[in-house]
């Protein structure tokens, strides 16, 4: 008989309540207003964007990589174990009760990841720290940037931009980037018109299904021109 669900703590935030559970020493869940955004019981599409992002950047010296956001940690996890020793990793999240879930306890599904001496972590928006970046002439440039967000590319909306997925933000992103770098975007569901931005914005671009991540997970890859 499988053990119960156990509530480890409850935060309030304005899309409703962010709860991490546990179940016995190894099952655990985030969700949000009920809707699961994270489990160890599926892994495989979160690990991939990450295999994917920093495949073809492993062999550069001390590599720059963006990781957003944390979860519980598994696309962190993924990226550390693909790149080199003297890499770089900022790991840009919203929540700081995130960050403390994972450094304590939730810290054991990814490997205590949070704890290699190779990640920052930096609270906030990922699109401002992207913006820093691009805007600042003496900051290094990122080699990879890895996006594993709620439920990923949305269709465009009717008026405006969306501020993660929009050509605005996806041209900063490409100021923000080293030559041949690596652009890596985890989506519920494909989504051909954001594959169709990244290429507009200066990407060489593919959009690549993940078996066993989900009904339809993707991987939208993006290389820096």
């Amino acid at each position: 008989m499988r053990q119960p669900w156990i509530i480890v703590h409850t935060v309030e935030t304005p899309e409703g309540p962010l709860q991490l559970r546990k179940r016995g020493e190894r099952d655990f869940v985030i969700s949000i207003a009920g809707r699961v955004l994270m489990s160890t019981a599926h892994t495989r599409s979160e690990i991939a964007v990450a295999d994917l992002g920093c495949a073809p950047i492993r062999g550069r010296a001390a590599p720059a990589v963006l990781v957003s956001g944390l979860g519980l940690g598994f696309t962190l996890r993924a990226a550390l174990d693909v790149l080199p020793a003297d890499a770089q990793v900022i790991v840009a999240e919203m929540n700081p009760v995130v960050v403390d879930w994972c450094r304590g306890p939730a810290a054991a599904p990814s490997g205590d990841a949070l704890a290699d001496p190779r990640v920052r972590v930096c609270l906030g928006d990922v699109t401002d720290e992207l913006r820093r970046i691009a805007q600042d002439p003496s900051a290094p440039r990122l080699d990879a940037v890895i996006l594993d967000l709620y439920v990923g590319p949305p269709e465009p909306p009717a008026r405006g931009e969306d501020p993660l997925y929009g050509r605005a933000i996806l041209k900063t992103t490409r100021a923000a980037m080293t030559p041949g770098g690596v652009l890596a975007v985890w989506g519920e569901v494909p989504s051909h018109s954001y594959e169709k931005r990244m290429r507009s914005a200066g990407f060489r671009a593919e959009t690549i299904p993940i078996r066993g991540g989900g009904p339809r997970h993707a991987v939208h890859l993006g290389t820096r021109t």
